[in-house]
């Protein structure tokens, strides 16, 4: 994922009504190191005060629009049924994630970068990949 810069946190995607709620949601995912679930963003919204008193149905409405328009990635994390969601910045990242907390964290390099990704069925187009690591961090290790 590319460094994010004052311009890109500056600039509304186009198409999409703007509205302080979704603003608020947008500003938490373009600025966050990690994938985020909804209850992660609505408590950081509160945390930065920008929560103005939403309810999370609010985050999850401007997560689905984000959504539906591409700007936004969900995954959903094996073990857990929690949605994580990251902004899409045009690059895609791959994450180690510890089994008892949680924390993601990610890979330098996506181990299929350089590869032809090929199936032996013609009719089939590869569109995108998802790989996890699991084990335990430094600090639920010891």
């Amino acid at each position: 994922m590319s460094e994010i810069n004052e311009k890109e946190l500056a600039e509304w995607p186009e198409g999409i009504k703007k509205t302080r709620q979704r603003e608020a949601v947008f500003q938490i995912l373009v600025s966050a190191k990690e994938p985020l679930s909804a209850h992660e963003i609505y408590r950081r919204m509160e945390q930065e005060k920008i929560s103005d008193n939403y309810a999370i149905s609010t985050v999850y409405r401007a997560l689905t629009v984000f959504e539906e328009k591409g700007l936004v990635v969900k995954s959903t994390l094996m073990g857990d049924d929690t949605a994580v969601y990251a902004w899409n910045h045009g690059a895609h990242r791959h994450y180690a994630i510890c089994l008892k907390c949680h924390k993601l964290v990610p890979l330098q390099s996506c181990p299929f970068e350089h590869m032809d990704m090929h199936t032996n069925d013609e009719d089939f187009q590869i569109t995108g990949h998802k790989i996890e690591l699991y084990g335990y961090c430094k600090k639920c290790k010891s």
